[in-house]
């Protein structure tokens, strides 16, 4: 019988970090330095792709380009890329810590997974250094995954399939369409399809409602329901194969999963 053999997780947004709010703050911060201010919708539009790919796209934005132009009386080059990525290293790594916490479900869900034999991976679009920083922060509250990579392990970012390959690779997988991956961005869902693995993306905790546990509790029911609604769509737009709420519904969906493999079924 054909199963789903591996789950991929994202971090900010999915696992950790409810709303994933480090990496808005450090990519805003970084621009508020230079005297360009940058929406939040703005950051989060490209959020899960690489922090060097995803500040030389703000900086190709419009909008944001004006203001630089305003700024500094040219246009942005790639040396102000490179620049605004190295000052954002450090800023970012700052912040981490301050918004690792696992989102509610994470380790059940990941205990429920390891029962049934399912291995777990993660993929992010953070460096390597700021990886680690989250990856430390996750074990001290007891969620580990057995392989954590980022764009820098294997010379490319999402929407790139190449660090869900090189999980599938080191876990053996018998096919890319026996795992899972799951992450809270389109970026994350074009990872996973361009990798011939089932996407699942992930609504209220994740980038695409972009609130803390606290922001999206002091919402009204009907806020809610607006909010999950306009991030399922996006999710579904960039071709999740399904979309939850947050990973500790990710269960309902394996037997799902399992039965469309069985069935012959492929992402």
């Amino acid at each position: 019988m054909r199963r789903i053999e591996a789950v991929i997780f994202d971090w900010a947004g999915t696992t950790v970090d409810h709303g994933s709010v480090a990496p808005v703050r450090g990519v805003s911060e970084v621009f508020r330095n230079r005297g360009v201010e940058v929406t939040d919708a703005e950051v989060r539009r490209d959020m899960g792709i690489y922090k060097r790919d995803h500040i030389r796209n703000l900086l190709a934005d419009p909008a944001v380009g004006a203001r630089w132009r305003e700024r500094f009386g040219r246009a942005a080059t790639d040396a102000d890329v490179e620049s605004l990525f190295q000052d954002f290293i450090p800023t970012q790594s700052r912040v981490l810590e301050r918004f690792s916490a696992l989102i509610p479900g994470v380790l059940d869900t990941a205990g429920y997974l390891r029962s049934r034999g399912i291995r777990i991976g993660s993929t992010t679009g953070y460096t390597r250094p700021m990886l680690d920083i989250v990856v430390a922060c996750a074990r001290r509250q007891g969620y580990c995954p057995e392989l954590s990579y980022c764009p820098d392990d294997v010379g490319g970012g999402r929407p790139l399939p190449w660090m869900c390959w090189r999980i599938a690779m080191e876990f053996g997988l018998r096919s890319a369409a026996n795992a899972v991956k799951v992450g809270d961005t389109p970026s994350d869902i074009e990872e996973a399809r361009n990798a011939g693995m089932w996407a699942v993306g992930v609504t209220t905790t994740g980038n695409e409602v972009g609130l803390s546990a606290q922001d999206w509790a002091a919402l009204s029911h009907t806020e809610r329901e607006q909010r999950a609604a306009a991030a399922s769509k996006r999710l579904r737009d960039a071709g999740a194969h399904y979309v939850i709420a947050g990973v500790s519904e990710l269960r309902a969906l394996m037997e799902e999963t399992d039965r469309l493999l069985t069935n012959g079924a492929r992402p």
